[in-house]
């Protein structure tokens, strides 16, 4: 019973928290502007990566970790 609570109220933030963006999913027609969203968090995640991972290798060059 606990962790069925738990999982609905993970369920209801996420609920919550995304709400505004039911909008697009239920106005916009268009294919490429739905999915404009994804590719935005795509691109920086890419980003994000790419300077963690040169993170990572300036400090095992140094030698500390």
């Amino acid at each position: 019973m606990i962790a069925n609570n738990i999982f609905r109220a993970i369920g209801e933030f996420f609920t919550w928290a995304f709400g505004p963006l039911e909008w697009i999913r239920k106005d916009l027609e268009s294919w490429t502007i739905q999915n404009t969203i994804n590719w935005i968090f795509i691109i920086i995640g890419m980003v994000l990566l790419t300077y963690w991972m040169g993170q990572l290798m300036k400090f095992k060059k140094e030698g500390t970790e």
